[in-house]
């Protein structure tokens, strides 16, 4: 399963409210027609804050990130070259100032119950240090800081979206780093703000932090509202 996440900045002119209705009402539709598509999901920003996390916030500025999913990356650029996909890409001028795309694998470390809700989500930006190498990265992220989170307690889900492609103006041809500088995407679902903010108070938090330290140059998050497209 390979996770193709658009990070999305509306244009200035547009309002919170005109974007959201554009978005899931006209864009939403149309991009739920691309080839192969398996699931869609819009998550919309509601809050920027860095929220118990003592790190640089990389340059970021988002009004949402939509997450679409494809059997594997093969899948994902068929579905960009085929002509169901053209208008998409044509609306998007309407409303959006730019969009950046990553795909991921999608690492699940802490699956979510059913009925486990309601819950807050949050989804975080991450970038690692100039002069480490991917598999590094991808060593400290996905197995040893995962095994600490692990232990975290009150979380309802952990996600690791690992980045292994990135786009910008062409969407079938792969973008340099320097374009879409982001190596993964976290999500974390809470019960609720102030349990999280119990959490991010705790030890074993403080402990988990001081490695991401070791290996993250950025941490960028977003407490965002998900909804379903198909």
């Amino acid at each position: 399963m390979i996770a193709r996440f658009g990070l999305v900045r509306k244009r200035e002119d547009v309002t919170d409210a005109a974007f959201d209705h554009h978005w899931r009402d006209v864009h939403g539709p149309l991009a739920a027609k691309m080839k192969g598509l398996r699931r869609y999901d819009q998550h919309r920003v509601v809050d920027s804050q860095q929220f118990g996390i003592d790190a640089a916030r990389g340059p970021w500025n988002l009004d949402g990130m939509s997450e679409l999913h494809f059997d594997d990356h093969a899948a994902m650029r068929a579905a960009v070259t085929d002509a169901a996909y053209a208008p998409t890409v044509v609306d998007e001028g309407n409303v959006f100032a730019d969009v950046h795309v990553v795909a991921c694998e999608k690492h699940v470390v802490v699956p979510v119950a059913p009925g486990q809700g309601p819950y807050v989500k949050r989804m975080t930006l991450l970038r690692r240090p100039e002069g480490m190498s991917v598999a590094e990265f991808r060593h400290e992220w996905l197995t040893v800081h995962a095994g600490l989170v692990r232990q975290w307690p009150d979380v309802l889900g952990y996600v690791q979206n690992i980045v292994i492609d990135r786009y910008q103006a062409d969407r079938d041809r792969s973008a340099p780093y320097s374009a879409v500088p982001v190596d993964g995407i976290v999500e974390f679902r809470f019960r609720d703000r102030e349990t999280a903010a119990k959490l991010y108070a705790s030890e074993i938090v403080a402990r988990t932090q001081e490695h991401a330290a070791k290996f993250l140059a950025e941490i960028t998050p977003f407490f965002v509202e998900t909804r379903r497209i198909v």
